[in-house]
């Protein structure tokens, strides 16, 4: 990965959000596409679509009357956090937890608090609840460090788990307070940079969608999807989901990027998922895996659900949702509050990936024919034995 990238990925997982609280992911991305001149534009639920400039730009790459599909390419710019809700003094803030969490050693855990204009205090978790389901914090307080400079309304504030810093480097490994999905929206817009760089900058078979609320299920892909735009599509069209996603047998940190044969709730397109499968063992060769990612569902379900037929690549992800599944550096305790961590080389090669998928004239129309082949060769060698097993006639 150049340094440009690397630069990209770091000032990503340095901002903070949560569900619903994404704007200074959205914002970042909105500057980076002008700076660029690549095109985009806010869905009403407020994705971001990447690749045409409007709707209407929207609707008429999907009209397009051609074989080749669009790659819609998704990726989630929120993580799991809480909101606050109401002060119980003056450092003292109730709030409300969305999205997966740690469900042990939470009391007096640290955590971040940000506002629209950025970081504005660090805290401490105490009187933390569960949900019932006993799989996620429901509610709990914050007790900041220090007073806010300035008075907050408690439903400006959002806020996650914090660690020494939002985001470092150990060797190739890379500790963050959010890695899921940053490192997708990461991929969607360095793929999408190094597409509409140069004069041809029209007519590209591709889309980005960084959705909202992906922890509390999907809320803003399934927004996107509910407008209908991609099932009055001419031309195909495939989903292909890019995640962070949990460390599992068959799927390690620094092993290469997955590609994601399903999740906890399906299988994926098998005949794109071999469009994927054979351009991986090309440009990767022994450098990604592949595996049924099954620690949780992702937005291609969501696709699949609606219709459109969708794959997945994923980079390994350990402590899946800040729980220290895996330990390492600020890890309070066993499956305690914890940095998630990724490999730089897995992000790489996801990155590869995705600008690979982009090129023209991948057996989209007709995957299995190199399959096709080789069983026919191999039809043909055993005919003569196949003849002679046959009964008398």
């Amino acid at each position: 990965m150049n340094l440009r990238d690397q630069s990209l990925l770091f000032e990503l997982l340095s901002l903070p959000t949560a569900p619903f609280r994404e704007q200074h992911v959205l914002d970042f991305a909105a500057r980076l596409l002008d700076r660029a001149r690549v095109p985009y534009f806010a869905d009403p639920a407020g994705n971001l679509v990447v690749g045409v400039g409007s709707a209407a730009g929207y609707r008429a790459l999907l009209r397009h009357d051609h074989r080749e599909p669009v790659r819609l390419f998704i990726a989630h710019t929120d993580h799991p956090g809480f909101h606050g809700q109401r002060w119980l003094s003056e450092r003292r803030l109730e709030i409300k937890w969305h999205g997966g969490s740690p469900v042990r050693h939470l009391a007096r855990a640290p955590v971040w608090i940000a506002d629209a204009g950025g970081y504005v205090a660090r805290g401490q978790l105490l009187r933390a609840r569960l949900l019932p389901s006993r799989h996620a914090i429901d509610r709990a307080e914050v007790l900041l460090d220090a007073s806010l400079a300035r008075p907050h309304p408690a439903s400006a504030l959002f806020g996650g788990f914090g660690f020494r810093a939002p985001v470092w480097r150990s060797g190739n490994r890379i500790h963050t307070k959010a890695a899921d999905d940053l490192v997708g929206v990461f991929a969607v817009l360095a793929t999408a940079l190094a597409l509409f760089r140069g004069p041809a900058r029209t007519g590209r078979p591709f889309l980005g969608l960084l959705t909202r609320a992906e922890e509390v299920g999907f809320v803003g892909a399934l927004a996107h999807f509910e407008l209908g735009w991609l099932v009055r599509a001419r031309r195909p069209v495939v989903a292909v989901s890019l995640e962070t996603s949990r460390t599992l047998p068959g799927a390690r940190l620094g092993k290469g990027p997955v590609v994601r044969l399903g999740d906890r709730r399906t299988v994926f397109d098998p005949g794109y998922l071999r469009v994927l499968s054979e351009l991986a063992e090309r440009v990767l060769p022994g450098r990604h895996q592949r595996r049924i990612m099954d620690g949780g569902t992702c937005e291609a379900t969501a696709a699949i659900a609606w219709g459109i037929p969708a794959i997945g690549l994923s980079v390994p992800l350990a402590n899946y949702h800040n729980q220290g599944f895996e330990g390492g550096p600020d890890c309070r305790r066993p499956e305690g509050p914890a940095p998630e961590g990724v490999h730089l080389d897995d992000v790489d090669g996801l990155l590869t990936l995705c600008h690979q998928l982009m090129q023209p004239g991948l057996p989209w129309t007709n995957p299995w024919q190199g399959q096709q082949r080789r069983l026919r060769r191999n039809l043909a060698g055993y005919r003569r034995l196949l003849r002679s097993g046959q009964p008398a006639g």
